[in-house]
Formats: C-alpha cells, sequence, structure tokens
C-alpha cells in the first residue's frame, strides 16, 4: 500500500473534487432560502444494522466546508450500529451543514456497506490464520474511500495502484512469453529502475506454480481459480518459500474451505464492487 502521506493526499483530492462536482457555483436552494448567519445543528441516524465507516472522512467533509462546524462523536469508524442510534451531532451554519450532507452521506453509506460486508468475511475466517484482501475492483475516483472502509471492516489492503507492486497477471504472463520471460524481465526493469518494489505471480495450474518457484524472488504467488484439492497441493508445493493468495470467485460459501487450505490471504473483489449502501440519514434536530 502507498505511504500515509499519499493516502491523505488522495483523500483530499476525492473531498476537493466531489465539492468541485456537486456544489459548483453555489448551493442555490440553500442560498435562496436560509440566511447565511442561520445556526443549526443536525444528527447522523442509523436506519440499518452494520459496522459504521467514515466518520472520521466525515469530519474532514465539513471541516473542509466550513472549518467553524463542529462536531460531536457519538460512535467511532468500525463500531457495530443498529437501527436509531446516533452516530454524530454537527452544529454551525445551517447553509453549511447543508452543502456538506450529501458527500457526507454518499460516502458514509457506501463505506459502511463494504465495512460491513468485510467484517463477516472477517469473521467466516476466524480462527484459520488467513486474511481477507480488497482488490483494484473499486468505483473510480474513491478507491481511497473503499480500501479505508476495508481497513474498518477488518480487512486487508492489497497493493492500492498499479504503481505500487508488481503482479504479473495472465494476459502479462501470456504477452511477455511466459512466465520465466515475465518475472526475467521483471526483475530486470525493476533492477534498471532502481525500484523496490514486491513482485505477485498469477497461476493458473500446479505447472505454473512450479515454474513460478523455479524462478525464484516472488513476494506472493497468486492460486487463481483452483479447486480445494489443488489449492492444497499448491499450498504444500510453495511451503514457506513466498506467501499464497487465494482468487477467482471465491464468495461467503466457499471462503472458510479456501482458507482451509492453507493460504495466507484471499482477494476478493466483492467487498467493493458487491455491496449495496447502508442505510443512513442526516436530519436537522
Amino acid at each position: 500500500m502507498i505511504s500515509k502521506i499519499q493516502f491523505d493526499k488522495e483523500i483530499e483530492g476525492i473531498i476537493s473534487n466531489a465539492v468541485r462536482e456537486d456544489v459548483g457555483d453555489g448551493d442555490h436552494s440553500s442560498l435562496a432560502c436560509i440566511p447565511k448567519s442561520a445556526q443549526g445543528k443536525a444528527k447522523l441516524l442509523v436506519k440499518e444494522e452494520g459496522i459504521i465507516a467514515g466518520v472520521e472522512f466525515a469530519k474532514q467533509v465539513f471541516n473542509y466546508i466550513d472549518s467553524d462546524l463542529k462536531i460531536e462523536r457519538l460512535i467511532e469508524d468500525g463500531a457495530e450500529v443498529k437501527y436509531g442510534d446516533i452516530v454524530f451531532y454537527v452544529a454551525g451554519a445551517s447553509q453549511s451543514i447543508l452543502k456538506a450532507e450529501r458527500l457526507v452521506l454518499n460516502a458514509m453509506q457506501r463505506m459502511s456497506a463494504i465495512a460491513t460486508k468485510t467484517k463477516s468475511y472477517v469473521d467466516l475466517l476466524e480462527g484459520t490464520g488467513t486474511k481477507i484482501l480488497d482488490t483494484r475492483k473499486t468505483t473510480p475516483g474513491i478507491r481511497a474511500l473503499e480500501k479505508w472502509a476495508v481497513k474498518i471492516g477488518g480487512g486487508e489492503n492489497h497493493r492500492f495502484a498499479l504503481y505500487d507492486m508488481i503482479m504479473l497477471k495472465d494476459n502479462h504472463i501470456d504477452f511477455a512469453g511466459g512466465i520465466t520471460a515475465a518475472i526475467t524481465k521483471t526483475k530486470a526493469y525493476l533492477k534498471e529502475n532502481n525500484k523496490d518494489l514486491k513482485i505477485i505471480v498469477e497461476a493458473r495450474d500446479l505447472k505454473e506454480i512450479e515454474e513460478i518457484l523455479q524462478n525464484g524472488g516472488v513476494y506472493r504467488i497468486l492460486i487463481d481459480n483452483f479447486n480445494y484439492e489443488d489449492t492444497k497441493t499448491a499450498v504444500k508445493m510453495i511451503g514457506d518459500s513466498c506467501y499464497t493468495e487465494s482468487s477467482g470467485g471465491i464468495n461467503e460459501d466457499t471462503l472458510r474451505k479456501y482458507a482451509e487450505c492453507g493460504v495466507n490471504c484471499i482477494s476478493s473483489g466483492a467487498l467493493t464492487h458487491s455491496v449495496y449502501n447502508m442505510d443512513l440519514s442526516l436530519k436537522a434536530v
């Protein structure tokens, strides 16, 4: 994953772009009927059970919109919530609260859904020693938010983007002329460009596992779309040579069975691309 400094810049960019997109030259609905001097207070109301996420992000949004807004946090990121819970109060200029409302809700509803799904996967893996990872299958423009939500839910982040880790998948291997060619060229590229990036290589069968091991220097092998028995065999072949990762259509019904094959981690795009927003609302009080 990227550094905290770079991650924080991603969040700042998301906020500024979202405000540009939503506010434009002004929130004319509020400007038309609410005096600039009007003061108000609102609460973030939970209307569905799950794991809350995005509280800290909401604070950053409110601060970006109006640094004079005051936030009273009652529930923190990662907590279990139920219908009727109040996560926080925000008080200050009514125009500012309304300007931030939709961005806060959109982000928190999606982040909470992702955190809730991630937590359910983490619970299914309890006792196995296997970690759940996210992927790059995220919503364009808000990847940092979605990966943040995975962490809040107890999962781990895979690489952030194309630039912070080498991942040689089937198309890279085929275009490069095979596994050995792809790994050899990658090592040379990293040396020539003085880059220190970890290498993950995808394997489609046990023969490819063997070839990857013969080349060495790989951080993790992606055991992709294997059945249970072949996954167990692959884990034994790999041993302590490098880390192991299972992927490929793994869901709630198969997750623990793959973990019991002995893999170090399981990656799932479903954490971020197959969720339904948690029902939250921001209500004036």
